[in-house]
């Protein structure tokens, strides 16, 4: 095993109760093991963080914050990459290290105001919606600058032009794509964003193929981002979708090479209504406190 477990071994003793309740992970998801070769140094702790504290997209978020100097680390060395470094390195490392940062900052801003108990009707008590200004006005030092989680999704990971990026960014929520047990790595990227791509399907906050409702229900992150997807996706949907929206458009483009049989034909026939659920902003909380 990559790190060391006493922490968390006390933290689930503590929580048999609530673990009892628990899903219990896939093997997929068991601990795999040193972390591979083609994980960037930089990103190697934080990879071995993932892994230890991430199962199926669900955080245990108490034994991070018991255990967080590693964490907290690694942090402090996304500020100090410097911005000509970035620059030199290949769109795939760079796109790489947005994506780990996004997703680290996230896991920050839970453990630091963990437990969360919110008293927001708009959102459940243990949201990370609940921390003010989490995603809009709290700001990480990255890179050389200053930049707030809203920030670095729209105005940085968004200038890839690589719409599956959004896929892999986790959001601290249940409603949002899983957060993967393991780091971004250039050697792996397209591959990485190609499997977030893929369970879309496979996960009904996601996207909800409705046979018997003629609808396809899908998650808001895509109206939210509505530019970003349609600037990458709008224009590779099969013809037969040609009439719908842009944003319709890119939605089918990601999902139609990933739909099940019944499905495909189901939606290649283009009768369906395509509608956005409501996001489910509960805390992907694996520890339950």
């Amino acid at each position: 095993m990559k790190v060391s477990v006493s922490i968390l071994l006390i933290a689930l003793a503590a929580n048999t109760a609530i673990f009892s309740a628990s899903p219990t992970p896939s093997h997929e998801t068991q601990l795999s093991g040193p972390t591979p070769a083609d994980v960037d140094a930089l990103h190697r702790p934080y990879d071995e963080i993932l892994d230890l504290y991430v199962r199926d997209g669900l955080v245990y978020y108490y034994a991070l914050r018991q255990e967080r100097a590693k964490f907290d680390r690694y942090v402090a060395t996304l500020g100090e990459v410097m911005p000509e470094t970035l620059k030199g390195w290949s769109p795939e490392r760079q796109l790489s290290f947005w994506i780990n940062a996004y997703n680290a900052f996230v896991l920050r801003t839970v453990i630091d105001g963990y437990p969360i108990r919110g008293k927001s009707a708009d959102y459940p008590s243990n949201s990370i919606r609940q921390i003010p200004g989490a995603f809009e006005r709290r700001q990480f030092r990255v890179a050389g600058r200053m930049l707030t989680l809203d920030a670095i999704e729209k105005d940085v990971i968004g200038e890839f032009n690589d719409a599956r990026a959004l896929l892999a960014l986790g959001r601290g929520a249940v409603g949002s794509p899983r957060l993967k047990s393991e780091a971004y790595t250039a050697a792996r990227l397209d591959s990485q964003l190609q499997t977030m791509t893929s369970e879309l399907v496979m996960n009904r906050d996601l996207v909800f193929v409705d046979i018997p409702n003629d609808r396809v229900s899908v998650n808001p992150i895509f109206s939210w981002r509505e530019p970003i997807f349609t600037k990458s996706l709008s224009d590779r949907a099969p013809a037969v979708f040609a009439t719908r929206s842009p944003i319709e458009r890119s939605v089918l483009a990601l999902i139609d090479p990933v739909l099940v049989p019944n499905e495909a034909e189901f939606v290649r026939k283009n009768t369906f209504r395509m509608v956005f659920h409501d996001f489910d902003w509960k805390l992907n909380d694996l520890t339950g406190r």
